[in-house]
C-alpha cells in the first residue's frame, strides 16, 4: 500500500512537501509516483486519492492551491515541472491551460457517458455545476423570476447580489450567454443587471447566499454546489442555506448555465501511465458516487444517484454550448461586463 504526500502551496515558486504516512519505507526502490496539482480543496479530493493510492500501489504527491496559482507554477515551472495530473475548476482554466501548452491528449479509452470534454482530450470533465438564480422566497413569489433575463426588471432595482466581474464563473456564464444570443444581447443584460446590483459585488458565492438571508438582496447567482455545501455544514450554515430557494431558470428555452471541474494530463508528466489510470478511476462509479453522495456534485455518469440534498434542489434542463468555445470566450466576457460596469 502507497502513501499519499501532501503538498503545502506557499507560493506560485515554492513547493515543500510533508508526508503524511511516517511509517512509510523510505529506502524502498523506485516507488511509483503521481504527482497532482489540485485546485480542489484537500478534503474534496483525499478520500479518492487514497482509495486509488491503496488500489494501484502508488505514492501520490499532492499539492492543493488557487486554481490560477497552481496554473501558473505550472507554466513557469515549464518542461522542468514535476506534476503528473491538474485537476481544475471552471472550463475557462481547463481551456486556459489547453492553450498555454499545459496539457496533452488523455489516453485512457473514456466511458461511453463521457460527452463533456475537449475535442482533442486535453481534458474531460468529471462532475458538473449549474449556476442558477437564488431568491428569498419570502420576497419573491413561486413563478415571479423564470429567466435570468427577469433579473433586469425594474422592481429589482437594489435587489440583486453577485460576485466580481473578476470571478471565473460569472466570466463563463456570460461567454456562453455570448454564444447564444450574440454581443449586443449580452451587453444589453450585463447592463441592465449591473442597474439592479444591491451593492458592490464582493465576496464569493457563500457570501451572495448570506446577503440574501441578511436582507442585503433578495436575489442572487451562485453556483449550485455551495449551497450544497452549506446545507451540510455546521448549523449556522445549514440554517442560512435553507431560507434560501433555488430558481431554475430559462427551462422553456436555453436553460440554466452549466459549468464543470475536470482533469488534464499535463504537458511533461513523466508518469503518464498511471496518470491516465487516474483518470479512468475518477469516472468510474465509486469516483462518481462519492461526487454525487459526499461532495453533493452533479455527476457525469447519469446512472449515479444524486445526493438527497441535490434531489431536494429539483431536477433541470442545462443549456446546450460547447465548453471549449466558453473557456475560449472568457476574456470576451470580462471585456463586456467591464463596459456594463460590472466591477
Amino acid at each position: 500500500m502507497r502513501k499519499i504526500v501532501f503538498g503545502l502551496f506557499a507560493s506560485v515558486l515554492s513547493i515543500s512537501f510533508v508526508a503524511t504516512n511516517a511509517s512509510a519505507n523510505a529506502t524502498e526502490a523506485s516507488p511509483q509516483q503521481l504527482n497532482i496539482y489540485s485546485a480542489r480543496n484537500e478534503a474534496l479530493i483525499k478520500p479518492l486519492l487514497d482509495q486509488f493510492a491503496a488500489q494501484h500501489d502508488v505514492t501520490i504527491n499532492l499539492v492543493t492551491g488557487k486554481a490560477d496559482a497552481l496554473l501558473a507554477r505550472a507554466k513557469s515551472e515549464g518542461r522542468f515541472s514535476p506534476v503528473d495530473i491538474i485537476i481544475t475548476t471552471d472550463v475557462g482554466r481547463l481551456s486556459r491551460a489547453k492553450s498555454q501548452g499545459l496539457t496533452q491528449p488523455i489516453t485512457a479509452v473514456l466511458p461511453d457517458f463521457v460527452t463533456l470534454q475537449d475535442p482533442q482530450q486535453h481534458w474531460v470533465a468529471l462532475t458538473t455545476r449549474n449556476r442558477p438564480i437564488m431568491i428569498n422566497p419570502k420576497k419573491i413569489a413561486p413563478g415571479e423570476i423564470t429567466r435570468y433575463e427577469d433579473l433586469l426588471k425594474p422592481e429589482y432595482k437594489g435587489r440583486v447580489c453577485v460576485r466580481s466581474s473578476t470571478n471565473i464563473y460569472n466570466q463563463s456564464m456570460v461567454a456562453a450567454m455570448l454564444i447564444q444570443q450574440g454581443e449586443a444581447l449580452t451587453l444589453a443584460w450585463a447592463k441592465g443587471l449591473v442597474d439592479n446590483f444591491a451593492r458592490r459585488p464582493k465576496g464569493g458565492d457563500r457570501d451572495q447566499i448570506k446577503a440574501v438571508v441578511a436582507g442585503v438582496c433578495d436575489i442572487a447567482l451562485a453556483n449550485t454546489y455551495y449551497l450544497a455545501a452549506m446545507r451540510n455544514a455546521d448549523a449556522e450554515s445549514v440554517a442560512i442555506a435553507n431560507q434560501v430557494k433555488v430558481v431554475w431558470p430559462n427551462q422553456s428555452d436555453r436553460g440554466v448555465h452549466l459549468n464543470i471541474s475536470g482533469i488534464a494530463v499535463a504537458k511533461y508528466a513523466q508518469n503518464t501511465d498511471i496518470a491516465n489510470q487516474l483518470i479512468t478511476f475518477m469516472l468510474g462509479q465509486q469516483a462518481q458516487d462519492w461526487y454525487a453522495k459526499t461532495n453533493h456534485e452533479y455527476p457525469v455518469d447519469p446512472k449515479i444517484e444524486w445526493s438527497s440534498t441535490l434531489q431536494a434542489m429539483g431536477t433541470f434542463t442545462s443549456e446546450n454550448v460547447e465548453l471549449n468555445q466558453v473557456g475560449e470566450l472568457n476574456a470576451k466576457a470580462l471585456q463586456i461586463m467591464d463596459k456594463s460596469g460590472w466591477q
